[in-house]
């Protein structure tokens, strides 16, 4: 069996307040045709397929037309399961009606029976499991000292292990967060701490385990448990990532064969470094000039309005940082004890090692000395 794995869709996001739904249809058309071109036996969506509860009404529009397009265009099934961001409910709308059809939408933990499919080595089948909630989990049978996810995973892993028949090769559909995944900040923490975390053990017994959750594509237990990531970069923390969506074929044996597909996005996230007068005369061809960018400026000087300047030749900077400033933030170098206790020149010595990341010269601290000098001695000729 050859199916195709993604997650993470994120519908209707918004990237510093720029919609990127054009960008989700773009990789979305490449999804559909991928699909079609591998002639695949069904398309697993691993959750979160929209970025919010209630998504736009676009947002809606576009996973109608995505799926319209696999089940009836193509006459390719679909198994989609809700994540932490979807509404359990609402993904699960219509779900044993329109399972007649081939699309497969699980939302709530009401029914867990394996969706079947058959080839030429047997039956395979997918154990679909919508993102389990503590609170959700114990109102199953048998659940109700679920507190945490590991003990609710494990409850309802164990509800789906007695469905298992002898010779059947069994995939699980999953949300979770698996612990020695690789996090990145466009996630929504599951809970605090550490107690959102299940364990690789906790899927012990399947052959192929297909989460959502994590945005980088990644794998564990050997090919065994697989994250296929997120379908864009939604942050400039994921600037290395390469998204991708899982072809996963099962053969006899129940080993699975996992190949990484590229997507192309319509625009990349990317991060520029150099001087401001440097990025301004110097910009990236003109295609890339239309990445959503974060500018990490070098320069130690005081540059006047940079955002805007920026804007002005890179349509889509969505941030900026000064490099130094960042290299210097970690401790604080002007933290700690009362600042009316300190002398002038011992607190612009700190500020100036915040902003530029280095120690001020001598020159430069007797000019700023010089001036505190003459400030202070003309208050004392206009004192009363």
């Amino acid at each position: 069996m050859k199916f195709l794995h993604t997650a993470d869709w994120h519908l209707g996001r918004y990237f510093h307040g720029t919609s990127l739904l054009d960008d989700q249809a773009h990789v979305l058309d490449q999804l559909v045709a991928l699909a079609v071109a591998e002639n695949v036996d069904a398309v697993l969506i691993a959750g979160d397929v929209y970025d919010r509860a209630i998504p736009p009404a676009e947002a809606v529009a576009l996973l109608d037309d995505v799926l319209w397009r696999l089940v009836v265009g193509a006459s390719i099934p679909v198994v989609l399961i809700a994540g932490n961001h979807d509404s359990a409910e609402r993904i699960g709308f219509g779900g044993r009606i329109f399972e007649k059809t081939g699309l497969n939408l699980r939302g709530t933990l009401g029914n867990l029976a394996p969706v079947l499919f058959n080839d030429e080595h047997g039956t395979v089948a997918i154990h679909p499991v919508p993102y389990v909630e503590p609170a959700f989990a114990r109102d199953l049978p048998g659940a109700e000292a679920s507190l945490d996810h590991q003990s609710a995973m494990s409850h309802v892993v164990s509800l789906l292990r007695a469905q298992c028949q002898p010779g059947q090769r069994n995939v699980l559909l999953g949300h979770a967060f698996v612990a020695g995944g690789t996090e990145s900040e466009s996630e929504r923490p599951l809970s605090v701490g550490g107690s959102g975390m299940v364990s690789t053990a906790t899927f012990d017994g399947f052959d192929f385990v297909a989460l959502g959750h994590l945005h980088r594509p990644q794998a564990m237990s050997g090919d065994r448990i697989q994250y296929s990531g997120s379908l864009l970069k939604y942050s400039f923390n994921e600037v290395s990532h390469a998204k991708s969506v899982s072809l996963v074929e099962l053969g006899a044996d129940g080993v699975p064969l996992v190949r990484r597909v590229a997507l192309t996005p319509l625009r990349d996230v990317r991060i520029i470094k150099g001087r401001l007068a440097e990025l301004l005369v110097q910009p990236d061809a003109d295609l890339a000039r239309h990445d959503y960018l974060c500018a990490h400026l070098t320069d130690t000087d005081p540059v006047l309005d940079p955002l805007l300047r920026l804007r002005a030749v890179y349509p889509r900077m969505m941030e900026l940082k000064f490099a130094a400033t960042g290299q210097a933030g970690e401790g604080g170098s002007l933290s700690g004890g009362d600042h009316r206790q300190r002398q002038p020149a011992d607190l612009f010595r700190a500020f100036y090692r915040d902003m530029v990341g280095e120690d001020i010269d001598e020159p430069a601290l007797e000019f700023f000395n010089s001036a505190t000098r003459s400030v202070a001695t003309s208050n004392e000729g206009t004192a009363p």
